[in-house]
């Protein structure tokens, strides 16, 4: 039977948890996204000089698991030398690292931003071929078809996939505990190790993280009900008698 004192003990807590993990989780797609979309033309380019880089820095976001990226951001980096050095010399650069915060914020943003890339630059490759060529008969520059025609279409586009890779950034934030942080995962050990209740601490920490994720589910599908009118299934017409 669940005690539910050792929630409402714990309610400070997991409310605090609940806003840093909202936090990171907001800030981490805002910024991954921003970055993402410059990075998604890179991507399709035919030019390797321009698609490689783009290509290995997805390949190895994507490629390793996002702990092991957080633990090498918040203990690797005091290695390099030109760390330190930011670091003697009091540049702002080096506040970014110096709390767990950034660094969780960091690892986060250059995640979501590869996994984003990629679907963005899927969605760039499948523009129809005929909203291209009306570009083109407009004389638009590369630039402004890309700002008027490509980057809003495979925005749109990409909203389906981009809804999980959301979902999951979300998941995903948990792992900030390791680092010190208090998010909702923090905040139920906390709780496990003050009451001793595993059950009663995870379950509510669980629940939590579905509202969060039944609230981001709720987001998506309103703005594919905006943008994605046109792929909607239409609705059965009655039949009537003349």
């Amino acid at each position: 039977m669940i005690d539910w004192s050792i929630i409402t003990d714990s309610l400070p807590q997991y409310a605090s948890g609940l806003w840093l993990t909202a936090q990171l989780t907001v800030l981490s797609l805002v910024a991954g996204l921003i970055l993402a979309i410059p990075l998604a033309v890179m991507r399709i380019s035919p030019r390797r000089a321009v698609s490689g880089p783009v290509w290995v820095f997805t390949y190895f976001f994507r490629g390793t698991p996002m702990l092991v990226q957080l633990l090498l951001i918040y203990y690797g980096l005091g290695q390099f030398e030109w760390i330190q050095a930011q670091w003697q010399a009091g540049n702002a650069f080096w506040l970014i690292f110096r709390e767990p915060y950034g660094c969780a914020l960091v690892t986060f943003t250059l995640n979501t931003c590869a996994y984003t890339t990629e679907i963005l630059a899927g969605a760039l490759r499948t523009t129809p071929h005929g909203e291209i060529e009306a570009a083109q008969a407009c004389g638009m520059s590369r630039l402004t078809m890309l700002r008027r025609i490509l980057i809003p279409g495979a925005l749109r586009r990409a909203l389906p996939a981009y809804s999980n890779e959301a979902i999951f950034m979300l998941h995903g934030t948990a792992i900030a505990s390791t680092v010190t942080l208090m998010d909702l995962t923090g905040a139920a050990r906390n709780a496990y190790s003050q009451h001793f209740a595993p059950f009663e601490a995870f379950i509510f920490a669980g629940l939590l993280y579905l509202t969060l994720t039944f609230a981001l589910v709720g987001l998506f599908r309103l703005a594919e009900r905006r943008y994605l009118a046109h792929l909607l299934p239409r609705k059965a017409i009655k039949g009537h008698t003349a």
